[in-house]
């Protein structure tokens, strides 16, 4: 087995006790996986949750509080804890941790995703572990990720892992609630998440954790989606990691045949920037994007939406439906205006966007 980059994340349920603390066997158990594997050649990112869990009882909550101030509160008293624990137990393994903290303004913002990515990727070259949680202190509740499910998964994206690891207190995804039906079936293998298998994995979540299975399958989808598989189980023991990577794991594996990487740019374009506008383009240009790997050209757009900006995004509609989103190369006043004199001169802005900054969505 080749050197890979692994992404794993773990949830608060797989690291407190029932009374949200910090479990120590539990985290030594972790740490010890995540040695193994780094002494195997491999590069780790650790995407953590944890924070919220082992600071709330510090704040006199009596559980997990659920108004977004309280749980910002409890996450700067537990983010501390948190870290101040991963690195008494990774130093007896002589690795060192950098705390990474995001925000999902981390991800829309285009200068900021890409100093994330240079960052996260001199940690690893340098023989750091990076841990990553969501700065849940600072962050607005209509800009989070959900939970730090959906944040390894676009983690996983930005630094073009070779495999997410979600563990959790579930050995896997399974048809039905394995809690409350003893007849529920486990799939080993998944090529494709599909609506079934979603609604199969409603109300299973844990009293310290912020999502259940359910946000855990999107997640695995969103890393379908950026090329990378996934896994969701459970294990134990220093071998734990190196037996999941080798096929061998208590869970699901979720890997598709049709995977391929998405570069750094076009995943912002994809999944993080935000849309200022909408362009409308014509059956030729709509065969050119889709099926011949070509630029969008004035000559094929023949409307135009929302008042955007040269190197904004927008969404590119052809017979009825959105087809991708693009950065553009000119405004929407330009775009009006060549519009307007395409037959007079066809030349001018000839190019609305390069097939580099194309997605197809």
């Amino acid at each position: 087995m080749g050197k890979k980059r692994i992404v794993v994340k773990i949830g608060s349920s797989s690291l407190t006790n029932d009374g949200g603390e910090i479990d120590q066997k539990k985290l030594e158990d972790h740490v010890s996986a995540i040695a193994t594997l780094r002494n195997e050649g491999h590069e780790v990112l650790l995407v953590s949750s944890g924070a919220v869990a082992a600071g709330f009882r510090g704040l006199g909550y009596p559980t997990r509080p659920t108004t977004l101030k309280g749980k910002q509160a409890a996450a700067a008293v537990g983010q501390g804890l948190l870290m101040r624990n991963y690195y008494e137990q990774l130093n007896l393994f002589g690795i060192l941790p950098a705390q990474v903290l995001l925000t999902r303004s981390d991800f829309s913002n285009r200068v900021r995703y890409q100093n994330a990515y240079s960052t996260l990727v001199e940690l690893l070259d340098r023989g750091i572990l990076p841990i990553i949680n969501e700065n849940d202190t600072v962050s607005v509740e209509e800009l989070t990720f959900g939970d730090n499910d959906m944040l390894s998964a676009l983690v996983s994206g930005l630094v073009h892992a070779d495999e997410l690891i979600i563990l959790t207190d579930i050995n896997g995804i399974y048809d039905c609630n394995p809690r409350t039906n003893p007849f529920a079936k486990r799939w080993d293998h998944l090529d494709d998440i599909k609506e079934e298998i979603l609604i199969a994995a409603e109300g299973s979540g844990s009293k310290v954790g912020t999502g259940g299975m359910r946000s855990k399958i999107l997640a695995a989808k969103t890393a379908l989606t950026l090329g990378v598989p996934s896994f969701v189980g459970q294990g134990i023991g220093p071998l734990k990691l190196s037996t999941i990577l080798a096929g061998n794991g208590d869970g699901t594996y979720i890997v598709s045949q049709q995977l391929y990487s998405i570069n750094t740019k076009r995943q912002w374009i994809a999944f993080h920037s935000e849309v200022a506008g909408r362009i409308f383009i014509d059956p030729g240009a709509e065969d050119a994007l889709l099926f011949n790997g070509k630029s969008l050209l004035s000559a094929g757009v023949y409307g135009v939406e929302g008042n955007f900006q040269k190197g904004d995004v927008v969404e590119v509609f052809g017979s009825g439906s959105m087809l991708g989103k693009g950065e553009v190369s000119c405004s929407s006043e330009e775009i009006k205006v060549s519009i307007a004199n395409r037959g007079i001169d066809r030349k001018k802005f000839g190019e609305i966007i390069h097939r580099d900054k194309w997605v197809k969505i």
